[in-house]
């Protein structure tokens, strides 16, 4: 992603990448400005969160070059970017408060200050209130519901100020309500001017709502706007498979290629629609499994 004016936040400059002799990632070329809110998809397998992780240096074998805020990664961490794994990925067995995990994130910025300062606690208060989660500080962070253990990592990500934040999957394994609030507490913080870069599977309920979309198949397959990335040869490309791209009431809706599938899904997100004159259409969405 480019614009007219100013340096980008982030650039791959043909980097190839992987974690032993075969690359998971190839002669990728990317550039993401400051303030954007870019979207990551593909299917399973394909390299969307080792892309992420090229950005934070803990991708081992690393050709080509990138960079974060003019800075070139290197192995190990990156100052200035938060990152939001996926929950499914966090030990629940550690017993730690939602103030002692969102603390954590400090330790990045002042490794060797091991005990949080009256100022620390002071920020962690501030931005759980203004996350939501003010009244959980004392709670044990497994006992949570996922969205609010989203809310706990994202703050943990924010508490060092970053510039750029990372998150993997943010709405797997959610109900809609949840899904819906994360993605507005997104667009909030973007609109504060917070670039954020997020991977999903999920491409009608958040893919198509975010203003810039990357798709990945080993290498970047296309970007733009979803208007412009979302057509049935772009998304086949992607996924391997053959889509179909609805648009409907001004909404966009990915199928596959099976008619029966496409009644159903229109009638899921359309109610009373008159499936009569789609006779070949499609499923409600592609679900391309956990990333890599």
């Amino acid at each position: 992603m480019t614009s007219a004016t100013g340096e980008p936040l982030v650039t791959f400059e043909d980097v190839t990448c992987g974690y032993g002799a075969a690359p998971v990632l190839e002669q990728i070329d990317l550039r993401i400005q400051p303030g954007a809110l870019v979207g990551v998809v593909g299917p399973s397998g394909v390299g969307k969160t080792t892309l992420l992780r090229a950005m934070v240096g803990v991708v081992p074998r690393v050709r080509g070059r990138v960079t974060v805020a003019g800075q070139v990664v290197q192995h190990g961490s990156t100052p200035r970017v938060g990152w939001v794994p996926q929950l499914e990925t966090v030990d629940w067995h550690f017993p730690a408060t939602v103030s002692e995990v969102v603390l954590m994130g400090r330790w990045g910025v002042r490794p060797w200050w091991p005990r949080a300062s009256p100022e620390d606690r002071q920020a962690v208060d501030r931005l759980l209130e203004r996350l939501g989660i003010g009244d959980l500080a004392g709670r044990n962070v497994r006992d949570l519901s996922g969205g609010q253990q989203q809310r706990v990592f994202l703050a943990r990500a924010m508490i060092a100020d970053p510039l750029l934040l990372l998150l993997d999957e943010p709405t797997s394994g959610v109900d809609l309500r949840t899904r819906d609030d994360i993605l507005h507490l997104l667009a909030d913080l973007n609109r504060d001017g917070m670039t954020i870069v997020l991977t999903t599977h999920e491409l009608n309920a958040v893919a198509a709502h975010l203003p810039w979309v990357v798709c990945v198949n080993r290498r970047i397959i296309a970007e733009g706007t979803p208007d412009e990335i979302f057509t049935d040869a772009i998304l086949g490309r992607t996924y391997g498979a053959a889509l179909r791209v609805v648009r409907q009431d001004g909404a966009i809706l990915v199928a596959d290629a099976a008619p029966h599938r496409l009644r159903e899904a229109l009638q899921h997100h359309h109610p009373g629609y008159d499936h009569a004159h789609h006779e070949h259409a499609a499923d409600d969405h592609v679900h391309a499994g956990p990333p890599t």
